[in-house]
């Protein structure tokens, strides 16, 4: 069995890295005597709660270190790993106190076995100890390198006219809420209005730390069923939208040679194809390697349309090293909740019944008013959890 292990990349930083993968089948089991713990658990769970909490001190020491935070970006570095151990931190404190509190009553018990109290102690607490053995371990599944990334959506009227139109500005109503409920900021970066309302596209980011490990799980296509505004008949339709999240690349990080890249300029157009400027303002960007295409014009600077496009083709790039990289490694792949695909229908929105499917993790919920609002929490625990336990199934594995 392969236990946790940290270490520190050849660049000097602190970055976090995790492996848990530990065989704990026998160790969830408890044995004929409920206030025992299976022998099992103890030698892997005090050597995890070992390294959590001599990396956790090492951290912590760092952070304090002048050196450290002279040097801004490891200094983020550092606080971001701090923050992403904290939750395992708290979790394995509870447990060393537990774990000493059923040591003391099972002594105290060995000299006066009548006390209520002590009893219930050495009764619960072993299933208490079992749960949270799991739940350290799940804290200390490895992340998705990309989580702690910003995120770019592109957010798209698929198949149903009009009426995938208004859709796809629900959605991105419903994102660009939930990420201000989330602490996150938005900003704009291009859309195309259609003339019934809604967007036939919108691109946006999102930004603040572990953006993408919360939108990630948006990626796909989204259908929805009900009556259009426009629906005589009251008849229900069924038209889908499509969502792309893309993690943000830094221009320091991926690095892209000009002459890969060509750029055409032109007039920006308005609807109907009124002329809003009267200069070649808007851009578009061809990677030559990759065909990706990405156009701009809703500022009136080419400079600005030329900035915010190279934020874009660089998140498109990214993706698109990140999609050649799953297909290589399947278990890879297998660890994603959802591929993010356009084509993998990830959730239904039914009005008629005010109902909404993650058809991923199989959880309904109601009040699709509220969830359009923003409230998307209960879909994002659901699938962050399984992504969670897929990721600790590939592991143990491994």
């Amino acid at each position: 069995m392969r236990l946790l292990s940290f270490g520190e990349p050849p660049t000097g930083s602190v970055r976090f890295i995790v492996a848990a993968q530990c065989e704990m089948g026998e160790a969830r089991t408890l044995g004929q005597d409920s206030s025992r713990v299976s022998p099992y658990v103890w030698p892997v769970i005090d050597e995890l709660i070992r390294q959590i909490e001599a990396r956790h001190g090492e951290l912590e020491a760092s952070m304090s270190d002048p050196e450290v935070i002279g040097d801004r970006e490891r200094y983020a570095e550092v606080g971001r790993e701090y923050r992403q151990l904290s939750d395992a931190h708290e979790l394995a404190a509870e447990y060393l106190r537990l774990d000493d509190d059923l040591e003391g009553a099972r002594e105290m018990l060995d000299e006066d076995g009548e006390d209520s109290e002590l009893k219930k102690v050495v009764a619960e607490a072993p299933g208490r100890l079992e749960e949270l053995a799991e739940e350290i371990r799940m804290a200390m599944v490895e992340r998705d390198p990309n989580d702690d990334r910003n995120v770019i959506v592109e957010v798209r009227a698929g198949t149903g006219g009009d009426e995938a139109a208004l859709f796809a500005g629900d959605l991105y109503k419903m994102l660009t809420r939930y990420a201000e409920h989330r602490g996150f900021s938005t900003e704009s970066l291009s859309s195309s209005p259609a003339d019934v309302g809604g967007f036939k596209e919108a691109t946006f980011a999102i930004k603040g730390d572990g953006a993408y490990s919360v939108f990630k799980y948006e990626g796909g296509t989204h259908r929805v069923q009900r009556v259009p505004k426009t629906e005589s008949q009251g008849r229900i339709h069924t038209s889908t939208a499509t969502v792309a999240v893309l993690p943000e690349a830094e221009e320091v990080e991926l690095q892209l040679n000009a002459n890969d890249i060509d750029m055409d300029t032109y007039r920006s157009s308005g609807p109907g194809g009124q002329s809003v400027n009267t200069t070649d303002s808007a851009v578009r960007l061809t990677h030559k390697p990759t065909g990706i295409v990405v156009s701009m014009q809703d500022e009136k600077s080419q400079l600005q349309n030329r900035d915010k496009a190279m934020r874009v083709l660089r998140a498109r790039i990214l993706e698109h090293q990140l999609a050649e990289q799953h297909a290589k490694e399947a278990s890879e792949r297998k660890a994603q909740v959802g591929s993010g695909q356009r084509a993998e229908k990830i959730r239904t929105y039914n009005f008629p019944q005010d109902r909404i499917t993650d058809h991923r993790v199989k959880v309904t919920a109601n009040n699709i008013e509220r969830v359009l609002g923003g409230e998307l929490e209960e879909f994002t625990e659901a699938l962050s959890a399984e992504e969670k336990r897929l990721r600790l199934e590939d592991q143990t594995r491994g």
